[in-house]
């Protein structure tokens, strides 16, 4: 997982703190669907309600694509909090954008990607936040089976979880990100937004997100 510029991370962590995608309650956790115990929550589709960071974001991935993958030739997300990125994303690049389901209809034409992805294309899959990465993993393996490569993975933002880097290594696709959650603790530390006890307490959930939940 790489941020491939700080300066912009702690932009893109500025903006996701001030419309709220990213809320931080350390002392009164969230609970995820999967019943962990959370500092942290996370609703990127907030940012496409507010234009200067909808516009902030929708660069910041085309400018990851032009930096890391110039030679892609289709931009894809995922379903569906990936698709309205990946569409800013290709309109800025000029590309073609399809999406991909987690998995095909059971009615039509039982398509599981939207839109064309040929055999041969050089694709980046888009999401809008990576935990464990499964997600965007399995749309990875639908493009691939539709015969074209998957170049690598571009996202939003990563909580920097080690399942999440073990499992994109396994996968042989490099994960480029706007931004973090080691970069965003810092920016929330920075603007007074949390307190030195605070970040001590989010510091340490991204190192065992089960021993934290379950210490809550």
């Amino acid at each position: 997982m790489t941020v491939s510029d700080p300066k912009l991370a702690a932009q893109v962590a500025a903006a996701l703190l001030d419309c709220e995608a990213v809320s931080l309650r350390p002392t009164d956790p969230f609970t995820w669907a999967s019943g962990l115990r959370s500092p942290i929550y996370c609703d990127n589709r907030v940012t496409l309600s507010v234009p200067a960071t909808r516009s902030l974001l929708a660069e910041g991935l085309a400018a990851l694509v032009r930096a890391q993958f110039p030679e892609a030739t289709v931009v894809a997300g995922t379903a569906t909090a990936g698709i309205a990125h990946a569409a800013l994303a290709a309109d800025r690049l000029g590309l073609p954008m399809a999406y991909v389901r987690a998995a095909a209809k059971t009615h039509g034409k039982g398509n599981q990607i939207e839109g064309r992805i040929r055999p041969g294309a050089k694709v980046v899959m888009v999401e809008d936040l990576i935990s464990t990465g499964g997600s965007v993993l399995e749309a990875a393996k639908a493009v691939q089976a539709a015969g074209a490569t998957v170049l690598g993975v571009i996202a939003l933002f990563s909580y920097e979880l080690q399942a999440g880097k073990d499992a994109f290594e396994a996968a042989g696709l490099p994960l480029f990100t706007l931004s973090n959650y080691p970069t965003l603790v810092e920016v929330a530390m920075t603007e007074g937004k949390i307190s030195e006890a605070e970040e001590a307490a989010l510091s340490t959930w991204s190192a065992d997100p089960q021993a934290w939940s379950d210490a809550h």
